[in-house]
């Protein structure tokens, strides 16, 4: 197994700057890893960096929390896509979908889905597993097959939790085979990162990517 093209080789945090970008781009070709996921600001220089090399580019949209309006998160992946982006992971209404607000969760993923394909780009769903119950992790994800995303992932890896094998066995069943499971948040080492691939998870988003492949330990905290 290539474990490498299942990582999204990933730089998020608040404080990151444009070493930080270039570092991760720099090991994304030498690692050959499927993607990098960074914050939109960074995105052209990422298009830049990795121009006729393999990684693709990915970005997140309603970022951290999903409590943006819809045309906000429209505006924000808009922007990603025509900047360069192949991928937007975005965050869904949390706080709609503990409302049982189902009409506006599915209208939210739905627009980001219709805007992504109209440019043939992967959208990733972001459902933030930690702050839900089973039953709305499969609800959720009942919404997002609806709406016909690329992926679902877990988390953001910025609120109480990240991937659980229990949360990403449960996406995976409940999507089935026409979608796909990224599993992020916590996965800092080559055990879990496999227990997640097992588990159905088809891409993993990690800071760790580079101690994956080698089979260390991270002491990296997203």
């Amino acid at each position: 197994m290539e474990i490498n093209k299942y990582i999204d080789h990933t730089v998020l945090k608040p404080d990151a700057v444009t070493s930080d970008i270039e570092k991760i781009c720099r090991e994304a070709i030498e690692y050959n890893f499927k993607a990098v996921c960074i914050n939109a600001y960074y995105v052209p220089l990422a298009v830049k960096l990795l121009k006729d090399k393999d990684p693709l580019v990915c970005t997140v949209v309603g970022f951290p929390l999903g409590a943006s309006p819809t045309a906000t998160k429209i505006k924000e992946a808009n922007d990603a896509l025509i900047a360069g982006a192949d991928e937007i992971d975005m965050v869904i209404n949390i706080g709609a979908l503990k409302d049982e607000d189902f009409d506006y969760v599915y209208e939210d993923i739905n627009a980001l889905s219709e805007l992504c394909h109209k440019h043939s780009k992967i959208l990733k769903v972001i459902i933030e597993t930690c702050l839900l119950s089973n039953d709305q992790i499969v609800k959720v994800c009942e919404l997002a097959k609806k709406a016909k995303v690329d992926f679902v992932k877990t988390s953001t890896g910025f609120s109480s939790g990240g991937a659980t094998v229990e949360h990403v066995k449960l996406m995976k069943k409940t999507v089935g085979v026409g979608i796909m499971v990224k599993a992020s948040g916590g996965v800092r080492d080559q055990e879990t990162a496999m227990a997640m691939i097992e588990a159905g998870a088809s891409r993993i988003g990690a800071s760790s990517g580079i101690e994956i492949c080698k089979g260390l330990k991270s002491d990296s905290n997203y």
